[in-house]
């Protein structure tokens, strides 16, 4: 599986590269205000995972097939050992590849996600809004696209969101592979990983204050496969704690790597 990624370096990168993982119907620019802000410093490699934005879509989707992605791209890309951070399912990419290949990964960041498995269906109108879109030939625009979601997301920021992945030349509408997503939804929200596997390096959790994501009942579960995690909250900001604080997020994210060196 090729993913499709965006490389930018600064002149004189002295640092591991950072590996940028976006969440659940994103895409490599989702994470573009952090990407911005460390390459005074670090060569960033914004990924698109598989099934989203110019990667390729397949009808396979779990955290094992995208780890495989991932540690491909850096084969490809002859890179040995990289700083990771993911957020949402991203970051639950990020893990499941530390826990993969704990040889490769020198830190690990981990944005407003848990090593669980969430039974609750947090997405069910998402799927339905972005499907009535799907299914409506004559919208041609993400204004119209907008008014027609508004239905059933009443969140501008959800819609505004989502529809940064509107595409009108693609027949089903989205960037991201829809069937797939929804096809595979439970083993996305869900987590597989026996607590036997470990990543013993330097692992940082972000979680927002007002998001319920990551909960003091999962801490657990955290431990168990990073016995070395610490955590970070930062008040006021929800599940897109990257894009509601950035310049928290930032230097949340900017200090953690410096401790690293």
């Amino acid at each position: 599986m090729k993913l499709n990624a965006q490389i930018s370096s600064p002149t004189m990168p002295n640092n591991l590269p950072v590996v940028l993982l976006h969440g659940l119907f994103g895409k490599q620019d989702n994470l573009n205000q952090l990407k911005q802000y460390l390459l005074a410093d670090y060569k960033v490699i914004s990924v698109d995972l598989r099934n989203h934005g110019m990667s390729e879509w397949h009808q396979d989707m779990d955290y094992e097939v995208m780890s495989q992605d991932l540690l491909g791209l850096l084969t490809e890309l002859n890179i040995e050992n990289v700083h990771l951070l993911g957020h949402s399912m991203g970051g639950k990419v990020a893990m499941a590849t530390a826990l993969l290949a704990p040889e490769k990964i020198s830190s690990l960041m981990v944005a407003d996600i848990a090593p669980v498995n969430y039974l609750q269906d947090r997405h069910s109108a998402v799927f339905s809004a972005l499907r009535q879109v799907a299914s409506s030939p004559a919208i041609t625009s993400r204004r119209e696209a907008d008014i027609l979601m508004s239905k059933m997301l009443p969140e501008p920021a959800v819609r505004q969101f989502l529809l940064k992945s509107f595409d009108s030349t693609r027949s089903s509408r989205w960037q991201f592979n829809l069937d797939a997503l929804q096809a595979h939804y439970s083993e996305i929200m869900g987590w597989n990983y026996t607590s036997q596997l470990k990543y013993t390096g330097p692992v940082l959790f972000i979680k927002g204050g007002a998001s319920d994501y990551l909960q003091s009942e999962h801490h657990n579960a955290i431990k168990e496969h990073f016995p070395n995690a610490k955590a970070q909250i930062i008040p006021g900001a929800g599940h897109w704690l990257h894009a509601e604080k950035p310049a928290i997020f930032n230097g949340i994210i900017k200090r953690f790597l410096e401790q690293q060196l």
